[in-house]
């Protein structure tokens, strides 16, 4: 009898003991399942994305239009936040900062690191694009078509690039001899640019250049029109110089973290690529909106817009040519296309003249 109990026992404590066991297998819930059973959403990706432009700039809006269209057909897979302005890195840093992982996504000037890509600096020689949209596209095709190793260290999105610059001054414009000694606002290749016409480069940044011409420091200043408008140096200008025969440009970047790039599904790697396909040409579009806005702001207050004869137009092309020669000769140096990717950028405008 005492050996019945004994068993007896021995049998309830080992199904009490595997109850306890049993008990909490059953109440946790599996890694990839809810509480209903069904499949959990995965954690989205999320990426911090460095735009240089303020927020209130047109391309930071194509910049975020594009995040929203990333996060909509990854079906939120995807997250982009945008830092505009320099809140999460300089202008001069964005590229830096997307290489170590300060930030996963950038947009900036390729002209900002001058040097750092000495191929891709060709986008903005004086070749005399005619508006944002070709640039813009030129500037992708060449720079996928080239690949240069300058931008191995991170994934390439898009290149874009803002309309043909132009002279507007305090007093007019009509030939190459009239720029002579001109004070004209310039940083980087448009200072070169200056250089070339005759005139006196002056490097201020945008910000500076509205006092300086209201003050008379400068008498002029190279640039996109759509800048007369957007930082309203239209107010103290009073003439501008239609010098696209020798329109130059200023590329922009939009690249990726190399690794984090590679870490991304090969699904929503395509679909990057789908977007960015359809991003250039938005890009391009809204530089000419913002130049047509911009021309439309000097018409309003009457300012003169000068028209370069074809015999001056051909001057001018002449006096910036040292500016492309020397272009090729560096490219030649580092042992670069320099020569051919010049004359397939030269071949693209001519392509699209008409």
């Amino acid at each position: 009898m005492i050996f019945k109990k004994y068993v007896y026992a021995c049998s309830l404590l080992s199904m009490i003991l595997l109850l306890f066991l049993l008990v909490p297998a059953c109440s946790k819930p599996a890694d990839d399942a809810g509480g209903d059973g069904s499949a959990r959403p995965q954690k989205a990706i999320e990426l911090k994305y460095s735009v240089f432009f303020p927020p209130s700039h047109i391309q930071c809006k194509e910049a975020e239009a594009w995040a929203k269209e990333i996060e909509a057909r990854t079906d939120g897979r995807v997250k982009v936040t945008i830092y505009a302005g320099g809140s999460l890195t300089q202008a001069p840093q964005v590229y830096e900062g997307g290489v170590s992982g300060i930030s996963d996504l950038g947009m900036s000037c390729l002209a900002y690191t001058r040097g750092r890509f000495p191929l891709l600096e060709g986008l903005d020689l004086p070749v005399g694009y005619p508006n944002g949209k070709i640039a813009t596209r030129l500037a992708t095709d060449l720079a996928r078509k080239y690949a240069p190793a300058e931008m191995n260290d991170t994934q390439l999105m898009y290149l874009h690039a803002h309309g043909p610059g132009i002279l507007a001054s305090k007093k007019p414009i009509h030939t190459l001899d009239e720029m002579e000694g001109l004070k004209v606002r310039g940083t980087g290749l448009s200072a070169t640019i200056i250089s070339h016409l005759g005139a006196t480069p002056i490097g201020m940044s945008q910000p500076e250049t509205y006092e300086a011409l209201q003050k008379g420091v400068v008498e002029a200043t190279l640039c996109p029109i759509e800048t007369l408008k957007g930082w309203k140096q239209g107010e103290v200008i009073s003439y501008v110089t239609d010098s696209s025969a020798i329109g130059y440009t200023t590329a922009m970047f939009v690249s990726m973290n190399k690794a984090k790039w590679e870490g991304l599904p090969a699904d929503i790697q395509a679909i990057f690529e789908e977007v960015n396909n359809e991003w250039v040409d938005r890009h391009g579009a809204a530089w000419d909106v913002a130049d047509d806005e911009g021309r439309e702001f000097i018409q309003s207050l009457n300012h003169e817009e000068i028209t370069l004869s074809d015999e001056e137009q051909a001057r001018w092309v002449d006096a910036v040519k040292p500016i492309l020669d020397e272009y090729v000769k560096t490219c030649a140096d580092k042992q670069l296309p320099g020569d051919a990717f010049l004359a397939d950028l030269q071949a693209g405008i001519e392509a699209n003249a008409s």
